[in-house]
């Protein structure tokens, strides 16, 4: 029992929490330095092949998923424990001084760092009178005792203190639950199409350890167009300037909804945020096998490789007969052919064009296992050839159909935008917020709040005047406005003092002005 109960007083410290605090940045680190898996799957699986040597040791420490490792949660957990075990106690003492009338007049007032006497011809009571509504006008909580009155005020600044604290606490339980009810998914959808929200529309989905599928809100959205404007000038040529998604909304009872997406503007439907992320082309194309039987038609996404979105994707028909067939290649929005190669020279569609290279092999059996649609599997495949053994190759635009060898064609019927949403559901982030306000005011409340206490003692002389002696302390840092008040408390008092002194070698404490 004895060293439970020291590992909790050293636990619940304030250097405890502060050195859990760094502990917990620390390691956070590699989250920032490592590519992680819930954000970007694929470059975990590059990093780790061109690794090898240590892939599988960061692979068993998790730092392919730092943020849902066991240690980081363990310094998590710790750290919250710590600053509810340091903010509780001082929560107690903070009431206790709220409950507790300023303390008694010290003997004496001439030690304290700013303080005055005189005389005054008003009575005792008629003095203290005054001072106390002095001082309350100045927000000072009094006390009175015999011939004497003290204040003090500036109790909000231990308030700002707790609430700064406080608020790392509101913000890690906002971060815990995101983490374990909140989920975030990736999904591309082209214009013209929609997207609902369930597991099975998502490209990429993760989500928290308490999550249920029966979590999701259930809401369609339809992409009905997509606006992309670049900059045409001279300088900066090809800058984005524009990029929003008009939409169609249903929600879970029907109602439907017109709004648009823009880029840091995201929708929110049902407490789902819908972000736009990401943007291309998809190039409408119909594919016939050599029986005439259409073996595919639609949209196809191609992914932008660089700033001008020459892009790049496949296109399969697996249901071509007798041969299945594959196409793989580009698309240039503003295609030109150079020394360089084909490439786009700006991102928008000024002159599109397809350029193609076909594979074509004995039809697949369907095995349910998950593919790629923006890679081609080439197992089985060879490349098309023309009689004279020469490969298939072709560009093509809009309106215009290839004839194959074989007998089948691939049309280019027009070509559309696709944008990439995503959807995250964060339950916690209010609090996450609200933390950040709750550290504003607690900061504010500590910075400029000045805790002060002044004393009051006037005694009756044998001449019928009074003694007046008037002093402060401050408790900050800066004692401004002091001298100030002891003025002002000394003139309600009807003393005819001089300038409040300022010892210049004395700098008592709060424990040396006890009484």
């Amino acid at each position: 029992m004895r060293y439970l109960r020291l590992f909790w007083v050293q636990l619940t410290s304030m250097r405890t929490a502060l050195l859990l605090l760094f502990t917990l940045a620390l390691v956070a680190i590699p989250g920032s330095l490592l590519p992680q898996r819930p954000v970007a799957p694929i470059r975990v699986s590059d990093w780790k092949a061109a690794n090898p040597a240590v892939a599988d040791l960061y692979e068993k420490l998790g730092l392919f998923d730092v943020y849902h490792s066991p240690w980081f949660a363990a310094v998590y957990l710790l750290l919250m424990i710590s600053l509810v075990g340091c903010i509780i106690p001082r929560i107690g003492v903070y009431v206790r001084a709220l409950r507790t009338p300023p303390p008694r007049t010290p003997r004496h007032l001439d030690r304290l760092p700013a303080s005055t006497r005189g005389s005054s011809t008003l009575t005792l009571d008629e003095a203290l009178t005054n001072g106390e509504k002095v001082l309350a006008s100045r927000r000072f909580r009094t006390r009175r005792d015999g011939d004497s009155v003290s204040a003090e005020r500036g109790y909000l600044r231990e308030f700002g203190n707790i609430l700064f604290h406080l608020s790392f606490v509101v913000m890690l339980v906002g971060l815990g639950w995101n983490s374990l009810w909140g989920y975030k998914g990736e999904v591309i959808t082209v214009e013209g199409q929609a997207f609902s929200n369930n597991l099975t529309q998502y490209d990429d989905f993760t989500a928290g350890a308490a999550f249920t599928p029966a979590d999701l809100a259930p809401f369609t959205v339809w992409i009905d167009t997509f606006t992309a404007k670049f900059e045409t000038g001279e300088v900066q040529r090809g800058a984005a300037r524009e990029f929003t998604a008009d939409v169609r909304v249903a929600h879970a009872d029907g109602t439907p909804e017109q709004a648009r997406i823009e880029v840091n503007e995201p929708l929110v439907v049902d407490g789902t945020q819908i972000h736009l992320i990401g943007h291309g082309y998809a190039p409408v194309v119909t594919v016939t096998d050599p029986t005439g039987q259409v073996a595919f038609s639609g949209p196809v996404v191609f992914l932008p490789q660089d700033g001008n979105f020459t892009s790049m994707g496949v296109i399969k028909a697996p249901d071509a007969r007798p041969n299945y067939l594959g196409f793989e290649g580009y698309f240039l929005p503003t295609a030109v052919v150079d020394e360089q190669g084909p490439r786009s020279v700006f991102p928008d569609a000024l002159a599109p064009e397809l350029f193609l290279t076909v594979w074509t092999g004995e039809p697949r059996t369907e095995t349910g296992t998950p593919e790629s649609v923006y890679s081609l599997n080439k197992d089985g495949l060879t490349q098309m050839r023309t009689a004279d053994g020469t490969l298939v190759t072709f560009k093509i635009e809009p309106g215009q159909i290839v004839d194959l060898p074989d007998g089948s064609t691939l049309s280019f019927d027009d070509w559309r935008r696709w944008t990439k949403l995503q959807v995250s559901y964060e339950p916690g982030l209010w609090l996450v917020i609200a933390s950040v306000l709750i550290a504003v005011a607690g900061v504010s409340a500590s910075l400029y709040v000045r805790p002060r206490r002044l004393w009051l003692r006037a005694t009756e002389q044998e001449d019928g005047t009074l003694r007046i002696e008037v002093a402060g302390l401050d408790r900050a840092e800066s004692a401004t406005g002091l001298d100030d008040d002891v003025a002002a408390l000394a003139a309600a008092a009807g003393a005819d003092t001089a300038a409040p002194t300022t010892p210049a070698d004395e700098s008592p404490t709060m424990q040396e002005d006890a009484p």
